[in-house]
């Protein structure tokens, strides 16, 4: 393969590769993968790329030279031949970025959120930094930090009720709380011998979705769950409690209504944005 489609080969593949981080900037869809600190650098990195790749590719076919005296050799030689034949370094180059943007559902699969603390115990992840982010109050004050609804149910979120099962002050104050929160329903798989209970769950990330962690609560219906989209996105509204069970405290919010509703903008909390 001569120099000018060889070079032209591996100029598109950066073009591709940065034109996969500018289409996940613009799109949204990286918002499921970096917190908005990261985003600029990964558009700064593809615009990169793309610069790069559309530079190498117009100037493909001029000869250029590398930089020693081949006098006294016999002929010309190539230092731009390695041992992977290029068409083959662009399809390991290639095929696997393309398979991945096709086929993922920008989502956690439901083993992937077990292994990330869907089914754990708050107390079990209590972080001391998110933990001290809630001041000491009183009920009062709760109540008035917090809108109510039209019905007279507190909007917290679910962060705040998650981490303050950890929290010996803030539970008797959150205790029996007609509180309205919104997350992603999914099945219960623990402790739920009746049927009769769900998880709640969002996302708390860090820097990107590899060190993403689940913050759940329970919900406890008084029969069967209504039928809701899995893993879709529900407002539930109820009354909050702390139940000991297996030795650890569960925070449980005994349900009133549940509903489907549209994903906040951001759906999983960021480290500047979690409260």
């Amino acid at each position: 393969m001569n120099a000018t489609l060889r070079r032209s080969l591996f100029s598109l593949a950066l073009l591709a590769w940065g034109g996969v981080l500018l289409y996940f900037y613009s799109s949204g869809r990286m918002n499921q993968y970096l917190a908005p600190d990261f985003r600029m650098i990964a558009f700064a990195g593809g615009l990169g790329l793309a610069v790069l790749g559309l530079f190498n590719l117009l100037t493909a076919g001029q000869a250029a030279d590398c930089g020693h005296d081949h006098s006294g050799e016999e002929g010309a030689h190539d230092h731009e031949n390695d041992d992977m034949h290029p068409i083959t370094a662009l399809l390991l180059m290639l095929v696997p970025l393309g398979l991945a943007v096709a086929w993922t559902k920008d989502e956690y699969s439901a083993d992937a959120l077990s292994r990330k603390g869907l089914y754990a115990a708050p107390s079990a992840m209590n972080s001391p930094f998110l933990a001290s982010s809630i001041p000491a109050l009183t009920r009062e004050e709760i109540e008035k930090s917090h809108r109510k609804t039209a019905d007279g149910f507190l909007e917290f979120n679910l962060m705040e009720l998650f981490f303050s099962t950890g929290d010996r002050e803030m539970q008797p104050l959150i205790e029996g709380l007609k509180v309205q929160t919104e997350g992603r329903w999914i099945d219960e798989k623990v402790r739920n011998p009746n049927g009769s209970r769900k998880r709640l769950y969002r996302l708390f990330m860090t820097c990107c979705a590899a060190d993403s962690k689940a913050i759940p609560i329970i919900l406890e219906f008084d029969k069967q769950p209504p039928e809701l989209p899995d893993n879709g996105w529900v407002t539930v509204a109820g009354t909050m409690r702390f139940i000991m069970e297996d030795g650890e405290i569960q925070p449980v919010l005994v349900v009133d209504r549940a509903l489907a509703s549209e994903p906040p903008y951001e759906e999983n909390f960021m480290r500047q944005k979690g409260f």
